[in-house]
């Protein structure tokens, strides 16, 4: 088994053990956020990790009330000219934690009083050392170039941190369904590596999602790019119907990511348009009579809440990436011209 196919496959042992080992440190986060009435949060993030922090957007606005907005860490880098904040928890999300811009607002956002937090998996790192708490992802090294387990621990994390936010107990108990679910999500490998032949010749695709699957529209466009150098443009199922859509014709690859939920019936009437326009069809969802109207169409066998459909939805995006760049005659392990830590300023 390759090392990126193993890190893919480690991912419910990973989420297992944050649930284990972290929510009493996460319940204690949740206090100082409460104690310091925080009444908007700004996060700095890049790549895979700018993903989780829009899982935060939506999921920390519906069920916390909290304003989130991403930084532009270019203001703090390049310009000089950090925006003044008052009431702020500032969120660093970074797998490695050495991106010296997305460390910058986190230092910034502490000497301006503000309380701070890093998400990270390396606990001994610049973003770690910068920020006043620090939320482990436990996701154990991940030597791979594309971030699989770190990802979803991400998410994880965030979710965690919501429902200690709110005390919410039922939520929790929602919560400990997760690594199941991913389990008998990752069975999907096999079907989705026999389906990857038929996009072997493809160069360009839409991925659509709404709502908190739109973080995943954009995690799976990323690992398709990174892995298999296809042009995957993510995009929000309403944005898509604002001009994009005009790309579709007969044949144009798009991947659906439409489990249960709130916006579920917006992501249907979506696929019936795209039906019409004769596009190809990957439909990733819980729902199989809408998943079996796909060409490929990969159904989650473990249907969780929408709120935690993102740590599930993933896994096939990722296995078809990672599948597909195998198809290709290309190697995951080493995406051209990337490496594991990048460093941006």
């Amino acid at each position: 088994m390759s090392r990126l196919l193993q890190e893919i496959m480690e991912q419910p042992s990973v989420l297992e053990g944050l649930l284990g080992t972290e929510y009493p440190v996460i319940r204690e986060v949740a206090a100082a956020i409460r104690e310091r009435h925080v009444q908007a949060v700004l996060i700095a993030a890049r790549g895979t990790s700018d993903n989780a922090a829009t899982y935060a957007k939506y999921l920390w606005g519906v069920f916390n009330g909290l304003p989130v907005m991403l930084a532009a860490p270019s203001l703090y880098t390049f310009y000089q000219r950090p925006p003044r904040l008052h009431d702020m928890l500032v969120v660093g999300i970074s797998q490695s934690g050495m991106s010296p811009d997305v460390v910058a607002v986190v230092e910034d956002g502490r000497a301006q009083g503000m309380l701070t937090l890093a998400i990270t998996n390396d606990t001994q790192s610049r973003l770690a050392h910068a920020a006043e708490y620090v939320l482990p992802c436990r996701a154990g090294e991940e030597r791979s170039v594309a971030a699989t387990k770190s990802y979803t621990a991400e998410l994880m994390v965030i979710a965690l941190l919501s429902v200690a936010l709110a005390d919410d107990s039922h939520r929790l108990e929602e919560a400990r369904r997760v690594p199941e679910a991913v389990e008998k999500a990752l069975a999907l490998e096999k079907a989705i590596a026999q389906r990857a032949e038929r996009y072997r010749f493809m160069t360009s695709c839409a991925v659509v999602g709404r709502g908190f699957n739109y973080a995943t529209a954009f995690e799976v466009a990323l690992k398709v790019k990174e892995l298999t150098y296809v042009s995957a443009q993510p995009y929000s199922s309403a944005d898509f119907m604002h001009g994009p859509v005009a790309i579709v014709g007969r044949d144009y690859p798009v991947i659906a990511i439409a489990p249960s939920g709130r916006v579920y019936d917006d992501l249907a009437a979506l696929v019936a348009e795209l039906k019409r326009r004769e596009a190809e069809l990957v439909i990733i969802s819980d729902r199989e009579d809408l998943a079996r109207q796909a060409q490929v169409p990969l159904i989650l066998p473990a249907a969780l809440p929408e709120w935690l459909s993102p740590i599930t939805a993933v896994i096939p995006g990722q296995l078809l990436a990672y599948h597909l760049a195998l198809t290709k005659g290309l190697d995951p392990e080493q995406p051209r011209g990337l490496r594991k830590v990048t460093e941006t300023r």
